[in-house]
């Protein structure tokens, strides 16, 4: 927090778009899906009132996911309550779907078509994984989980998060999204802890690469008795190594600032400032002059010559590995 408070406004919110950006996409990508980058970063910096360049336009379900976490972390002092949760379980559904499947949004699961459980393997060699609490005790459960999470208590606010993470997701109250639904409790209580509704790390990020462990540890936890001291402790490790990452995120922000001081006077289109944030926020493969034409809609000879008046400005450079075909990189001078 003391280095990113020493970043200065402007980069402040740079690195936040980053890490919340990175934050919704992994937590949907935990659960098997995949969310378009350039969409959750447009929602998030709209919602926010940053002014980016190279905003496009988001879907609802987008929006929807990016609503509850910008509502858990910016507003995180508010208290936690049944409406609220019920408004980010629509907002994760605004179809009334989950893929085919109809469910049920903005309530409690009623378990209808049995009871819930988290199941792996093929048809006849399932393997139970957890089995909720029946829907008849939701109410009261709920209620108990929702009094102690807005209740002032003796013990540390990470702790509480941990606690908090694995109580909400035990209950499973909801016929799906109940895990980033409890990553979004999680991320809204260590914002309570921080003090602060920047976030800089991102817990989901490091849950995504954990992800094997993450299940082990629920699974081996929800089926023990009430000794929780292995999940305290992996969760615990697993917020040291987001917190180690962060220097990842401030690096990149860092050079991304002094690359544009360095060619603050330098004269671009605005397709070339496109590809150039588009390539410092995360552009993955190879940079060739098609996907330039491609990414930024132009003719592939107008692409090359973008990307060629860009190299003669010391802005992009051939890569030095070579090949069948040209790739491009930034240069990024000394950074």
């Amino acid at each position: 927090m003391g280095k990113m408070s020493a970043l200065g406004f402007i980069l402040q919110h740079e690195a936040m778009l980053e890490t919340l950006t990175l934050d919704v996409l992994k937590s949907t990508e935990i659960e098997g899906e995949f969310l378009d980058a350039g969409q959750v970063r447009s929602s998030i910096a709209r919602r926010l009132g940053m002014d980016i360049s190279g905003l496009v336009p988001s879907d609802r379900h987008v929006d929807g996911v990016v609503e509850m976490m910008l509502d858990a972390t910016q507003q995180n002092e508010k208290p936690l309550t049944t409406e609220r949760l019920f408004d980010w379980h629509a907002a994760l559904f605004p179809t009334g779907r989950s893929g085919m499947y109809k469910i049920i949004t903005g309530d409690w699961r009623n378990d209808s078509t049995g009871p819930m459980q988290v199941v792996s393997g093929t048809m006849g060699k399932e393997h139970v994984h957890f089995q909720a609490p029946d829907a008849s005790v939701l109410d009261e459960e709920m209620h108990a989980f929702i009094t102690w999470f807005n209740r002032e208590a003796n013990i540390d606010p990470v702790i509480k998060a941990a606690i908090a993470h694995l109580w909400f997701i035990t209950i499973h109250p909801f016929d799906d999204g109940n895990g980033r639904i409890a990553r979004a409790i999680a991320d809204m209580q260590l914002s309570r802890a921080d003090g602060s509704p920047q976030r800089f790390y991102s817990m989901s990020a490091q849950i995504r690469l954990e992800r094997n462990r993450y299940y082990e540890i629920l699974e081996a936890t929800q089926k023990g008795a009430l000794d929780i001291s292995a999940w305290l402790s992996w969760f615990l490790d697993c917020l040291t190594s987001a917190l180690i990452v962060t220097e990842d995120t401030l690096a990149r922000v860092l050079n991304k600032a002094k690359f544009w001081e360095r060619h603050r006077a330098t004269a671009i289109n605005e397709r070339q400032r496109l590809m150039i944030n588009k390539l410092f926020d995360g552009f993955y493969g190879k940079l060739s002059s098609s996907k330039w034409a491609q990414m930024a809609k132009c003719s592939p000879d107008t692409a090359l010559r973008d990307m060629q008046d860009m190299i003669q400005k010391g802005m992009l450079r051939k890569e030095a590995a070579g090949g069948r075909s040209t790739n491009y990189e930034l240069d990024k001078g000394e950074i």
